[in-house]
């Protein structure tokens, strides 16, 4: 039988699979009612389907590209931080690849079951043309406290870790060429650890979400603006030996050595 901290880890992943994947969508680790600011239409399916994709992507004449998947495919390299700040990564490029990085380590970072420790982040990654945003994000991480039998307010379970990998991102421009605003699409994995440093048996696997980024006083920004929302798209399904999550755009990502 699975001590206490290792059933309250479960509880805890559990719970993050309703909240996180059941009901979670674009822009975080929050409902799609609250991401969208001021606008309930803004909820739909979390995970990636093909039925939420759109048309099927046209089917490449060349034979290696047909071929094609996110595993055969060179992987996207991130960028390496050149620092730490309010307990994330920082010193990402404005260049195609910054963008990416940012979101993959912050979301690899981010303390989504200590209010605090994710308030300071937030502070620091949330445009200041997303004004509550932040507040939302905090109240979507105590209500995922008191979900799992937590206080409202306070830090990870002693004892318990987790970590977060992102497998593939499935980024594209919601300006045009410019590329100053993106939506990306993350893949990941959620693991925890107990007190004695058993690791988890039943680990989040597979799971998606996306945010919106955009370029400002020199670093990469999450927003929920609503003038960026409506030009969301939903993924299709990400599979690594896929050809229909290759033309899709899904691309495994390799963290900087």
């Amino acid at each position: 039988m699975r001590d206490s901290k290792t059933r309250k880890a479960r509880l805890t992943l559990t719970a993050l699979g309703v909240l996180l994947v059941g009901a979670v969508v674009g822009g975080g680790v929050v409902a799609g009612t609250t991401l969208g600011g001021d606008d309930g239409s803004k909820g739909a399916s979390a995970s990636p389907t093909p039925s939420a994709a759109g048309p099927t992507p046209s089917q490449p004449t060349d034979p290696q590209q047909a071929a094609m998947t996110p595993e055969k495919a060179r992987k996207l390299t991130l960028e390496t931080p050149t620092g730490q700040k309010n307990g994330l990564s920082t010193g990402f490029s404005e260049a195609p690849g910054g963008d990416v990085s940012t979101i993959v380590y912050f979301w690899e970072e981010y303390a989504f079951l200590d209010d605090q420790k994710a308030r300071q982040q937030l502070d620091s990654i949330v445009s200041p043309d997303a004004p509550g945003y932040a507040d939302e994000l905090i109240s979507e991480v105590r209500k995922l406290r008191e979900s799992i039998g937590l206080a409202p307010s306070g830090g990870t379970p002693a004892g318990i870790t987790f970590s977060t990998s992102v497998n593939a991102v499935r980024a594209t421009s919601l300006t045009g060429t410019d590329g100053k605003v993106i939506q990306v699409w993350l893949n990941y994995d959620r693991y925890s650890t107990n007190a004695d440093g058993g690791p988890d048996k039943d680990p989040l696997k597979d799971q998606d979400v996306d945010f919106l980024l955009k370029w400002q006083k020199g670093g990469w920004k999450i927003t929920n603006e609503s003038r960026y929302w409506k030009k969301r798209s939903f993924a299709r399904a990400y599979v690594a030996d896929s050809h229909v999550s290759w033309m899709d755009g899904w691309r495994q990502v390799r963290h900087a050595d």
